[in-house]
């Protein structure tokens, strides 16, 4: 494709069509090859899910509360992540984590 006659706008278009087509053509082939790996494995004797273990999660257990909100307690946070906007609000004001911490 000589790409070198089009216009600036044209380009600028394509720009922006090119990657939503490799995303459609990528997404098109996945569905392709899934279910030619689930023919195959049907052909054997298999369900798609026995052989790559999918569905199966593990469980993790759940974190504890590391942080309280002083005068609320339905508000609390594990220390992982982003802080809570409480934190942050808390702490800007003066306050500490330390002061924070759950029993």
């Amino acid at each position: 494709m000589d790409i070198s006659s089009l216009s600036l706008a044209d380009l600028k278009r394509l720009l922006t069509q090119i990657p939503k087509e490799i995303e459609r053509r990528q997404k098109d082939e996945k569905v392709r090859v899934l279910k030619e790996i689930e023919a195959i494995a049907a052909e054997r004797g298999f369900a798609l899910d026995e052989l790559v273990g999918g569905g199966v999660k593990k469980l993790r257990a759940p974190v504890a509360v590391k942080y309280r909100h002083p005068g609320n307690a339905d508000l609390s946070w594990t220390g992982r992540g982003r802080q809570p906007k409480w934190v942050q609000e808390f702490v800007q004001n003066g306050g500490s984590l330390d002061q924070l911490k759950a029993g």
